[in-house]
Order: C-alpha cells, then structure tokens, then sequence
C-alpha cells in the first residue's frame, strides 16, 4: 500500500499534472494571501507559479535570518517566498519527493538569487520523502521553522512524517501548515482512489486523530489561526465522498513541553508591536489578537508560546506558574468552533 501510494503521488504530481488548470477539486486553491506575500509572488518566475498547488498560507510572521524547512516544496513556490523572506543571512530548505517538480524548482534558484539581490543563494532543495527526511540528511534540532502547504495529507506514514517534523526541529520551533482535514475517517476505499489521494482529499487526517497523533508525540497543544470549508465544485468527486465534509486548515505547533489543558496561573501577557508587519496586533490564533500595549489574561501554554519561542523577544510575559487557579476559560472562536467541530482540539480545550 505504502509503496503504490507513493508511487501513484509521484505520477500524479510530476506527470498527470502540468499546471494548476489540470486540478479536478478546489481543494488546492489558496486564497487570502497577504499583501506582503501578493508583492513577492510577483517576482517569481511564471513557471513556479504555474506548477504551484497549495490550500492555503503557510508562511508564517517573523522568519529573517531564520532556517526554514518547507515539506513537499514542489515547484519552489512558498520556498522562494521564504527566500526573500528570511533574507540573505537566512536558508531555505525544500523537500520533494518528485523529480520533475524539483527539476523545475532548481532551474530557477539562479534568477530568483539575483532578483532578491542576494551574493549567493539562500535556498537549496533536496530530494527525499517527508516520512524519513534523513532520506534529505536533515539532523535532530536541525531548522526553526517547518512549513507544508497540503502536502502532509499525502504522506503515506502520517505518525513518521510527525514525529520526523518535531526530530529536526530546534526546541521552541514552529511546525506552521496549511492542510486538508476531514470531519470523519476516509474509507479504506476512497484511500484507494488515486484521483481522490491526488487531489488532497482522501489522505485528509480525521481532525480528531490529527489532536491524537500529536498528542502521541508529546506534542499536547496545537493552535487553529485559519479554516475555510472545501467545496470540492466536482459532482462526479462529490458523489464519491458522500457525506464527509473536507477544510482547509492552517496550523500552529511549537516544540514545547506544554500541558494537555489550559491552565491559569494568572499570567498576563503584552504584546510589545515590533514583529514586522504586525505594529498594531499580532494574532497567535484565532482566539488570541492581542493589541500592541494592551495587557491580556493568558493560559500558561499561551504564555510559553509567546515567551520560549522566536515570538519571545516581541512579547512581555508578568507572572509564573508558581500558583495555579484551575482551568483557563480558553477555546476557539464560536465560528471557528462551529465548523462541525473541526478546531475543537485547538488550545487544548
């Protein structure tokens, strides 16, 4: 099973699909991109932009001078835009497992050097499989930034692919994806399906199993900070799936010994207004925007991810955890929430 999934991806991703038109689903559309971004993607090649299929945003703020992983980079899309965005001091690493996508990736690294006025090329991409990224000679605590963009949902070994994206992060990294989530378990049958795994949709984690497999992995808190219903707009792929409803989910995960609930411990946190593009808020999630100077009551897992991570130096934390006060009254937004129930694991709550 392992071994045809994999090999049918690679088809459909380097042969059956040439641009973004050859798509069946709208599962691996994006919309949403931030201006910052718009003005970026503007400089890229046409070619990578063509070959680019993604779900949505996941770049994350605050990534200069940072090492950046980008899982599934296939035409280099997101990984030139972390390009510019680290700038020259920072490095850019993709992993695909496609030939042909790679291919198209690396005949570009030359223009896209010069275009950012860089001396030397700040992005490189690897070949290798996400479910093993030795197979791309990454080592333990490795990079400070992992990003995929609907790419996890086609890994054929979800647990490895997991547990090898929190092995080469550094302690306090960000794992920050976009990626397909479903509201049930996919049929073995539709898993079968090469058009249906291809297009993003029945390799989807059921999101409950996604909270436990992190969970699994010691990682006990996770953050939602985006979630749009996928409308699929193919009635013959539509009558396959039935009733299982598909989103689009964009994720945040930090390696950090966290607790499994949101604790109060009176903490109180103060965003100071100095992440770039962020001068007057800054959202974690999509339950917590704090407003430059204005002091808020936080979890302590809120509280170690805005103060043991790269957020650290852009945030003051008041308070300990030397008293505790029971349960932190924290959760998702009533309509994120109300999306089936699909970000109910968000924030531990």
């Amino acid at each position: 099973m392992e071994e045809l999934t994999q090999h049918q991806v690679q088809d459909y991703y380097g042969r059956q699909l040439q641009t973004q038109q050859d798509l069946q689903t709208n599962a691996c559309c994006t919309d949403d991109i931030p201006e910052a971004h718009k003005r970026i993607l503007a400089q890229l090649e046409p070619e990578v932009l063509e070959k680019y299929y993604g779900c949505g945003v996941a770049v994350p703020p605050l990534v200069e001078g940072c090492t950046v992983l980008d899982l599934g980079s296939g035409s280099g899309r997101d990984a030139y835009l972390l390009s510019k965005l680290v700038g020259e001091s920072g490095h850019v690493i993709g992993v695909d497992m496609t030939e042909e996508q790679l291919a198209v990736a690396r005949r570009h690294i030359d223009a896209h050097t010069a275009r950012f006025g860089y001396a030397r090329p700040n992005v490189e991409f690897r070949h290798g499989y996400i479910e093993d990224l030795h197979t791309a000679d990454l080592a333990d605590n490795s990079v400070d930034v992992v990003v995929s963009n609907c790419v996890l949902n086609l890994s054929t070994d979800k647990e490895a692919t997991y547990r090898e994206i929190f092995r080469v992060l550094k302690p306090g990294g960000e794992l920050h994806i976009a990626d397909v989530f479903a509201d049930r378990r996919i049929p073995e049958s539709l898993r079968q399906d090469p058009v249906l795994y291809g297009e993003c949709l029945s390799g989807a984690l059921y999101t409950e199993d996604f909270r436990r497999l992190l969970h699994s992995l010691g990682i006990r808190d996770y953050r939602l900070t985006a979630s749009r219903r996928l409308t699929i707009d193919n009635p013959e792929i539509e009558q396959k799936v039935g009733n299982i409803r598909f989103y689009s989910l964009t994720v945040r995960a930090f390696k950090l010994d966290l607790e499994d609930r949101c604790e109060d411990h009176g903490q109180v946190a103060i965003y100071n207004g100095t992440i770039p593009g962020h001068a007057h808020t800054f959202a974690l999630d999509d339950h917590h925007l704090f407003e430059t100077g204005r002091p808020m009551l936080v979890c302590g897992n809120t509280a170690d991810m805005v103060s043991h991570t790269r957020y650290g130096a852009h945030f003051q934390v008041l308070g300990n955890k030397e008293q505790h006060f029971g349960l932190f009254p924290c959760g998702p937004t009533p309509a994120t929430a109300a999306s089936d129930n699909t970000a109910a694991a968000s924030c531990g709550c």
